[in-house]
């Protein structure tokens, strides 16, 4: 291997401070940190870990319409999320540029071209000199996650050129969307990163097929979670410690090869940077048999159309302040 055709990743499988904004993002930086020490080019965070997963779903009858602890718990979430225009990543932005470390971070978006207190399950891509590139909105929230989190757009579906390799991302589900990755796909891109809130039943099966369908690289990154890991200061966390079980989020981070095999099968329930180099050439051979989007397709028969719109209830047409 030489130093231009391979990319040193930093898979960081860690839990948050649950819905705890300023100390996650300590937490945050302390792994980019040790990522950019050890010489990493691109470390990848789990889903929504910035603030954390909406547990207390599943767990404190979460449809129940009206309540008050819905409520108040979903009003602390709000607090605690993201507003990316308001500065949240900065200091996030500043220690990738400190390390020429590129970032993907899941994150919980409190959206301001939405009106600010709806909330996006994102997926932001930053790049080695402290710029947020991509910011992509899960398409669809799945299930309970419906109740806190709103339907996102296909602005964010976009690649990004790091090194020889082009990557792109997608939380959770959005992997076993044919189309979504069918557009990443068509974009270009040859190094996969696939974000989960944890759990090696998500990562174990997909992870290897998607790299084996598009003969690219695949990254999957988990976050972790226990009973233990909810803060006492949890708005109403005697009801949601009441029917949690022990391991809620036990990992299951790993990476696969080109052809579909594992470069670091799932690790379980360990909270570490784990680290590996691959080779771009890896990409090529695989190619040479099968290549989704080049010569193994017929754009003639079959064809996506993407709408990278930033959807909005509002179309501005004239912007003066006459």
């Amino acid at each position: 291997m030489n130093n231009k055709s391979t990319l040193k990743l930093g898979l960081a499988q860690i839990s948050p401070v649950w819905l705890n904004k300023k100390k996650t993002i300590k937490k945050i930086k302390k792994f980019i940190t040790q990522a950019g020490t050890k010489k990493c080019e691109l470390i990848v965070f789990g889903e929504s870990i910035l603030p954390g997963y909406p547990f207390w779903l599943s767990l404190t009858n979460g449809s129940e319409f009206n309540s008050p602890v819905q409520k108040e718990i979903h009003a602390h979430y709000i607090r605690n999320s993201i507003q990316i225009e308001a500065g949240d990543l900065d200091e996030i932005c500043e220690i990738a540029k400190k390390y020429n470390i590129a970032v993907y971070l899941g994150i919980v978006e409190r959206a301001k071209d939405r009106g600010g207190h709806s909330l996006y399950c994102s997926l932001v891509y930053i790049n080695q000199k402290g710029k947020i590139k991509s910011i992509h909105r899960k398409l669809q929230p799945t299930y309970e996650e419906r109740l806190t989190w709103s339907t996102g757009d296909g602005n964010g579906l976009q690649v990004h050129n790091l090194k020889q390799f082009c990557v792109g991302g997608l939380n959770c589900w959005e992997n076993w969307m044919p189309l979504a990755r069918t557009a990443l796909y068509g974009l270009g891109e040859n190094l996969h990163i696939a974000v989960w809130p944890g759990s090696e039943y998500n990562t174990n099966d997909i992870t290897k097929f998607i790299a084996k369908e598009s003969r690219s690289f695949v990254v999957s990154v988990s976050g972790l979670m226990n009973s233990k890991d909810f803060p006492k200061d949890t708005p109403h966390l005697n009801k949601i410690l009441k029917n949690a079980p022990k391991v809620l989020a036990n990992g299951g981070s790993c990476v696969a090869g080109p052809d579909g095999e594992w470069i670091i099968p799932p690790v379980i329930g360990k909270e570490e940077l784990i680290i590996t180099t691959i080779d771009f050439n890896r990409i090529l051979e695989e190619r040479q048999n099968f290549d989704v989007s080049g010569h193994y397709s017929r754009p003639d028969v079959t064809k996506l159309e993407i709408n990278r719109e930033r959807q909005s209830i509002i179309s501005i047409t004239n912007n003066s302040n006459k």
